[in-house]
């Protein structure tokens, strides 16, 4: 029997990996001679780093980087080297988890950091970023993360402007002649699922904005600051589209990697999907595990077990999941491709025993196993009645 597993982390909990290795070990309590695959499951956001490195011989960097507020942070991202490949998540640089709620104010707010992680995977070889722009504090247009590659945003005098949305404000100038020169060889693809463009009543300072600490002065001042900045990036950067779907992500972020780099934007789940290959494990499998930390109607709205069950339904294969918690609406998982779906506890226990470690990797094999109890029995009983049928 061979079955492939690709499981979304337990947030708090499980890596992708760990919950993968916790099935595999169900698996083989029933099935001992069974090729259980494990490979790394992400949709682009929080976890993807990890996922990513940990499925795919990766290594794990920390550096320094100019964090939201303009002072220092400790940022991570991955780094396939076969590849020249970085996993990067915008996040790490300029989250909005790490500013405090009452100093949450997108004026100031900068992603320079996370052009700083660029530079710094830049120097150490790579070329090929993938780069997850979810959970932003800022609404900078990506100005401070162009400013970290080199390119120059200046005032009228002449001036670097200032970081945040603000330096957006008396921006007259951008130019290109001293951004550095690798630059021009990387390529990026852009985990983004959200599709606002860049200014107007969808944007992201109308949409975002507010959870990001703008009032609606606020709101107003930065969607016109950042109109004006898309008109004068189109005067010399004939990419400049702020009508595009997903300019507006990561506070304007999407719209700096379109008309800045050479960046494409797609699913977060596709992506990952593409760069673990993980068709070429699913379409030789008798059967397709997946799941994460809760199912239920947001799952099935397209979060990352869906596309694996999507993947496997284009091979006809059975996908079954696994997940921490169950909502009673979790059923539309399985008309979206998930043919059945598990719940792991084994007790009524606090959510802190729940999501600890140890016990989540054990109810995890535990409730695997009687799965695979069921599916032999099955498997059994239909040999009886055809001698020509093998024995999975």
């Amino acid at each position: 029997m061979k079955i492939t597993i690709a499981i979304d982390s337990f947030k708090g909990s499980l890596s992708s990996m760990e919950a993968g290795n916790a099935i595999r070990t169900g698996i083989h309590r029933v099935y001992p001679e069974a090729l259980a695959e494990v490979r790394p499951l992400a949709d682009g956001g929080e976890g993807t780093v990890d996922a990513l490195a940990e499925g795919m011989n990766g290594v794990i960097h920390e550096i320094s980087v100019t964090g939201p507020l303009g002072e220092p942070v400790t940022a991570r991202y991955g780094v396939i080297e076969s590849t020249h490949t970085a996993i990067m998540e915008m996040s790490q640089a300029a989250g909005i988890t790490q500013v405090p709620l009452q100093k949450r104010n997108p004026l100031y707010t900068t992603t320079y950091g996370v052009g700083e992680m660029i530079r710094d995977a830049i120097e150490k070889g790579c070329r090929r970023f993938i780069m997850g722009i979810g959970g932003s504090a800022t609404n900078d247009g990506g100005s401070g993360m162009l400013q970290a590659l080199g390119y120059d945003f200046l005032d009228a005098q002449g001036r670097p402007v200032p970081y945040g949305a603000k330096g957006l404000e008396i921006l007259e100038t951008i130019s290109d002649s001293h951004v550095i020169p690798e630059l021009a060889d990387c390529h990026f693809y852009i985990a983004c699922d959200v599709t606002n463009k860049l200014c107007g009543e969808l944007g992201c300072s109308a949409v975002y904005g507010p959870q990001k600490g703008a009032d609606p002065q606020m709101i107003q001042k930065m969607d016109q600051w950042l109109a004006r900045y898309a008109a004068l990036a189109r005067k010399t950067f004939p990419r400049a589209d702020p009508q595009q779907a997903g300019t507006g992500a990561a506070g304007g972020l999407g719209f700096a990697f379109l008309t800045f780099t050479d960046a494409v934007l797609e699913s977060g789940v596709k992506l990952v999907l593409e760069e673990t290959r993980l068709a070429d494990y699913i379409k030789d499998a008798d059967l397709v595990i997946t799941g994460e930390g809760r199912l239920d109607e947001q799952t099935a709205m397209g979060k990352a077990p869906i596309g694996v069950a999507r993947l496997a339904k284009q091979y006809n294969k059975p996908v079954i999941a696994f997940s921490g918690a169950v909502t009673p609406k979790a059923a539309a998982c399985n008309t979206a491709g998930i043919d059945a779906f598990f719940p792991i506890l084994r007790s009524v226990v606090t959510l802190e025993e729940a999501m600890n470690p140890e016990n989540a990797a054990l109810n995890m094999a535990d409730a695997v196993e009687q799965v695979f109890r069921v599916i032999r029995f099955v498997w059994l009983r239909e040999y009886d009645s055809c001698s020509q049928k093998e024995i999975p």
